[in-house]
C-alpha cells in the first residue's frame, strides 16, 4: 500500500470515528430530574389524591414506571438534596436545614452527580430551589457569589437561593442576582434586625397570610419571611409568577441544549410554603392554597414534557419525577391546609409527614418515564434517591471518582423496570433514624431532647425513647410496635445501623 493510499484511508477512518463518537453521544439519553418540594406520596392522582387533579403527572405514570416504595434519603429538604447530588448520606456532613445566607455545604473538591455527568459529555443545568448554601458565609449579594452550582458541576444555574419563605427573595442566574440595580444594594440578616422592608410582627395588616413568629421578618409581596432584608427592589420576585419564570427558564435550557445530551435538575418551589397560587390556579382544587399549588406544580411538569415533545426529545429523555421529603400541612403560614384537607391523605396510607421518621416522611411519589427504554407499569422495588448517582453513572458508562458517592449503589435495572431488586437495607434520616430491611422497619430510640417547635407543631414525628419495629407488610401505617416479639430482627437491624454510622 503506497503512502498516499494509506493517508487516504487514515483520513476516512478518522472521520468515521468522529462521526461514530458524535452519533453515540447524541444517542445518550437526556436526563431530567423534576424535584418537587414537600409533595407527599398521596398528593398525586395515580396515588389516590382527592380534591386535586394532576393530569400531567398521571400521564407520566401511565406511560412510565410508578414506584410504590422509593424514598428520599431524609425527611427534610437540605439533607435529601445533599444526598441526591453527592451520593452520600447527609449525616456524614451534618447537613441540616440551612438559613438563607448559609455557606455552601457541598465540598467543591469532590465529584458530584452533575460533575460525573459533565465528564460523560453532558451539559448540566439547575433551575429552581437550591437550599444547599452559597459562598463561604457572609454572602455579598451584590457581586457574583464565588461558590455555588458552577463549582458543584452545573454549567448553568437559575436559582431560588434557599426557600420561598426566606430572604433574599431574588433569583440568581449563574450566581448573580437577576435585575439588581447597583444603586440599590441588597443587605440580608438572619440575626440583627435591619431597617429596610417592613417587619411582619409590626405590620400584620400588610400580610396576605398570617404566620407563626418564626416567619415574621421582612414583608415582601405581602408575605412575611424568615430573616431581614434591605434593598434590591428591582430584583424582587413576585411569588405568583415563580412557576412561570422557572418553567420558561427550564424550557430555554432544553431549547439551548437540544443538540447534545443534557442533564436538567428542575427543582420546583411548589408545594413549599408560602403556598401562593397564581390566579390561573386559584380554586382549581377543593383544598385551598395547598391543593391549588399542587395543580400549579402539575402544570409545570406539563410544560417540561411539552417542551421535550416539541423538540422531539421526549422519546429519548429519562425523566425522574419525585419529591424531597414528605408532606406538611402546617409549616408556618395560615393557609388552612389542615382544615381543608377533607378526605385527602397527603401521605397516602402511610404514617408521618415531613420531619418524621415514619414512612410518609421519606416514601416519595416517584415516576420514571423514558419511552425508548421503560415499559409502563408499577414497581415495588425498595430504592433510595442516594442511589441515583451510581445508577446514572452506570447508564452513561462513566466511572465514579475515587471516594465519591460512598453510599450510592447501582440499581439502574430496577430504576428502568428491568428488575424488582431493591436495597437490602435502606436508611431513613430524620431527627432520629429509621432503617428498612425488606418489609421490616426499625426506628432508633431518641434519647436526646427534641426541639420544642417540632413537638408543638407535629403530633407524629416518630420520636420515642423505646425501640420501634414494624412489619409494613401487615402494618403499613406503623401502628403496632412489635419489637418485643422479634429480638433477633431488632438486633440485626441495630447492628446494620451502627455499621452504616461507622463506615
Amino acid at each position: 500500500m503506497n503512502s498516499k493510499f494509506s493517508i487516504y484511508f487514515c483520513v476516512i477512518f478518522f472521520f468515521l470515528g468522529v462521526n461514530n463518537t458524535i452519533f453515540s453521544q447524541k444517542e445518550k439519553p437526556n436526563i431530567v430530574i423534576i424535584y418537587v418540594d414537600d409533595l407527599g406520596f398521596g398528593d398525586i392522582g395515580v396515588n389516590g389524591a382527592i380534591g386535586v387533579k394532576t393530569p400531567n403527572i398521571d400521564k407520566l405514570a401511565k406511560n412510565g414506571l410508578n414506584f410504590t416504595d422509593a424514598h428520599c434519603s431524609a425527611a427534610t429538604c437540605t439533607p435529601s438534596r445533599y444526598s441526591l447530588l453527592t451520593g452520600s448520606y447527609a449525616f456524614r456532613n451534618n447537613a441540616a436545614i440551612l438559613e438563607g445566607d448559609a455557606p455552601l455545604i457541598i465540598d467543591v473538591k469532590k465529584e458530584t452527580l452533575p460533575k460525573m455527568l459533565q465528564k460523560a459529555g453532558y451539559k448540566t443545568g439547575v433551575v429552581g430551589k437550591w437550599h444547599l448554601g452559597l459562598g463561604k458565609g457572609k454572602i455579598d449579594w451584590n457581586k457574583r457569589i464565588p461558590l455555588g452550582p458552577k463549582e458543584v458541576g452545573f454549567d448553568y444555574s437559575f436559582l431560588i437561593p434557599a426557600t420561598g419563605d426566606r430572604v433574599p427573595t431574588v433569583f440568581l442566574e449563574n450566581q448573580e442576582v437577576v435585575n439588581l440595580d447597583p444603586n440599590d444594594p441588597i443587605s440580608v440578616s438572619y440575626g440583627t434586625r435591619i431597617e429596610g422592608y417592613p417587619w411582619g410582627f409590626k405590620h400584620p395588616e400588610l400580610l396576605k397570610q398570617h404566620t407563626d413568629p418564626y416567619h415574621q421578618g421582612a414583608v415582601i409581596n405581602g408575605i412575611s419571611r424568615i430573616g431581614y432584608m434591605k434593598g434590591g427592589k428591582d430584583a424582587l420576585w413576585v411569588d405568583e409568577k415563580i412557576p412561570f419564570v422557572l418553567s420558561e427558564t427550564a424550557n430555554n435550557f432544553i431549547e439551548d441544549n437540544k443538540e447534545n445530551p443534557f442533564f436538567l435538575y428542575f427543582s420546583l418551589h411548589d408545594i413549599h410554603q408560602p403556598r401562593i397560587a397564581n390566579i390561573k390556579f386559584v380554586e382549581s382544587s377543593t383544598m385551598g392554597p395547598r391543593g391549588d399549588v399542587i395543580a400549579q406544580m402539575d402544570w409545570c411538569v406539563g410544560q417540561i414534557t411539552e417542551s421535550l415533545k416539541k423538540q422531539n426529545l421526549l422519546e429519548n429523555t429519562l425523566i425522574i419525577f419525585t419529591s424531597d421529603n414528605g408532606p406538611i400541612l402546617d409549616d408556618g403560614y395560615l393557609d388552612y391546609a389542615r382544615e381543608l384537607v377533607g378526605n385527602h391523605k397527603p401521605g397516602g396510607i402511610y404514617r408521618g409527614s415531613k420531619y418524621s421518621v415514619y414512612e410518609a416522611g421519606t416514601r416519595m411519589p416517584t415516576i420514571v418515564h423514558w419511552p425508548k427504554e421503560v415499559k409502563p407499569g408499577k414497581s415495588s422495588a425498595l430504592l433510595s434517591q442516594v442511589d441515583l448517582y451510581k445508577s446514572l453513572a452506570c447508564l452513561v458508562k462513566q466511572d465514579i471518582a475515587k471516594g465519591a458517592a460512598p453510599d450510592s449503589q447501582d440499581f439502574l435495572k430496577s430504576w428502568l423496570g428491568k428488575s424488582n431488586k431493591g436495597r437490602e437495607f435502606l436508611l431513613e434520616e430524620a431527627y432520629t433514624y429509621g432503617l428498612r430491611m425488606g418489609n421490616w422497619k426499625y426506628i432508633q430510640p431518641k434519647n436526646k431532647p427534641v426541639p420544642n417547635w417540632i413537638v408543638q407543631k407535629f403530633v407524629d414525628p416518630g420520636f420515642n425513647k423505646k425501640v420501634q419495629l414494624y412489619n409494613l407488610d401487615k402494618d403499613p401505617s406503623e401502628s403496632k410496635n412489635v419489637y418485643k416479639d422479634y429480638p433477633k430482627i431488632v438486633k440485626k437491624m441495630e447492628k446494620k445501623l451502627n455499621e452504616i454510622f461507622n463506615q
